[in-house]
């Protein structure tokens, strides 16, 4: 299945390995002053509380960074630098995008573990490639809740854990999936094909996000904050520490 948005392919949507692309050829479809649309990409574009990735376009005679990827309309990747036209040859920060797939691997985890123990939803998160942050609704956490939310996320962690890509027809997801916990019930009632993120034995979600392959890459969670943002909300930060 290609995982289309305008006319780009979306290279790291159809499985949990596809993640894992760092390089790849390109062809430049549109160009602007300081953007291109590629007909493939495995770069993220920042959306659902996850930044785009960054990296570098080189071609015969030049390289350009690119610093901010989109999708308000088609795939744009915004670049410092020369605007390049035909073939081009794709890297991304690996670094920061690993970071980001380690990050919200682990926060479908802290999700869920929030959601079967307080049955608190997850309602705002972001991510960056060295820690993240997620709002919860209706709860107040103490200092003793959110020690156990730390230790029950680290035991599933130390699980080493599959982690599984697959699309799935919502109706049948529906079925066997807690729509609150998951958040089901906020995406549009016209998306009936879903990406579906499965922690495996723990965790099933929709999500259009990047991830790892295994829980063993996750290190371990380090809340470092929890903060009030009004009634009934709670705000936790956390690491990863290796």
């Amino acid at each position: 299945m290609h995982f289309l948005k305008g006319m780009t392919e979306i290279l790291y949507m159809p499985s949990i390995e596809a993640n894992y692309i760092r390089e790849w050829d390109a062809v430049v479809t549109a160009r602007g002053d300081d953007y291109v649309e590629l007909d493939r990409t495995a770069f993220y574009a920042e959306g659902g509380g996850q930044p785009s990735d960054t990296g570098w376009l080189e071609w015969s005679g030049g390289r350009s960074r690119v610093r901010m990827v989109t999708k308000k309309g088609p795939i744009r990747h915004f670049l410092d630098g020369p605007v390049p036209e035909g073939n081009v040859h794709c890297t991304l920060d690996w670094e920061r995008r690993h970071g980001h797939m380690r990050m919200h691997t682990a926060q479908h985890i802290v999700s869920g573990v929030v959601f079967d123990g307080f049955g608190a939803r997850t309602v705002g998160n972001q991510l960056y490639h060295d820690r993240a942050r997620v709002d919860f609704h209706p709860i107040k956490f103490t200092d003793e809740q959110l020690a156990a939310i730390e230790k029950e996320s680290n035991e599933i962690i130390a699980r080493n854990i599959d982690v599984r890509i697959y699309q799935e027809k919502r109706a049948d997801l529906e079925k066997r999936v807690n729509q609150e916990r998951c958040n089901l019930d906020l995406i549009p009632r016209s998306v009936s094909d879903l990406r579906v993120i499965e922690v495996t034995g723990f965790d099933v979600c929709p999500c259009a996000g990047t991830h790892v392959r295994n829980t063993r890459e996750l290190g371990k969670v380090h809340m470092l904050d929890c903060e009030s943002k009004g009634k009934d909300r709670c705000r936790v930060t956390y690491e990863l520490v290796l």
